[in-house]
């Protein structure tokens, strides 16, 4: 006597077709570049060094630099979809690619869609030395009445596109302007306050992400 095995069907889920996979596939990459693009290429930020005021601004010998200047440095956010965060940001002076004064913090600001940011720190040193193999040309400066500096600000930048933030990026930010000695008005100086020559500059900055 033969007993016959009784063979149950379950139902199970049937899978997903192929072309609606592919599909959901294609679109979510299509718009995870879209997002990417945006995220990762924004204008730069646009800065402007606006006016400079001398305090101080002198060379004793042997080649030594005394620096007090207030500069005031125009920051907007060129984008009308793309935010950004500004962090550890310090500005600096350099003489031919030498470091002159010390660092100066710039407070941490977040930047809305084409918002203007207006920073005036100072710059400040007290007898800083200068290398040799610049010592024959800032003599020359010397005699000349004037030497050109660079403004830099450096610091960290962060994109937000809606409720999304990318990582740091560097920024590099350099000014450069013709910066007379000693504090008396000259090149179109003007005197302000007790024993200060203030500047108008309004000269592009070169800027690096």
């Amino acid at each position: 006597m033969s007993v016959k095995q009784c063979k149950c069907k379950c139902d199970h889920p049937q899978p997903l077709r192929p072309k609606i996979i592919l599909v959901g596939i294609l679109i979510f990459l299509f718009l995870s570049i879209l997002l990417i693009w945006a995220i990762l290429q924004p204008k730069k930020p646009r800065f402007i060094l606006q006016d400079a005021t001398i305090f101080n601004f002198n060379v004793s010998a042997p080649n030594i630099f005394s620096t007090s200047i207030q500069v005031t440095i125009f920051a907007r956010n060129p984008n009308d979809k793309i935010g950004i965060y500004y962090d550890k940001m310090k500005t600096y002076a350099n003489y031919r690619n030498q470091q002159i004064t010390y660092f100066t913090k710039i407070p941490s600001v977040y930047q809305g869609h084409k918002d203007v940011n207006i920073w005036s720190p100072y710059v400040n040193s007290n007898n800083v030395p200068i290398a040799p193999f610049n010592g024959q040309t800032l003599k020359d400066d010397q005699q000349n009445g004037g030497v050109w500096l660079d403004f830099k600000v450096d610091g960290r930048v962060k994109w937000r596109v809606g409720t999304i933030t990318t990582g740091h990026y560097h920024l590099h930010v350099t000014c450069s302007a013709y910066v007379p000695f000693g504090n008396r008005p000259g090149d179109g100086g003007i005197i302000v306050g007790n024993n200060a020559v203030k500047y108008q500059i309004a000269r592009s900055c070169d800027v690096s992400v």
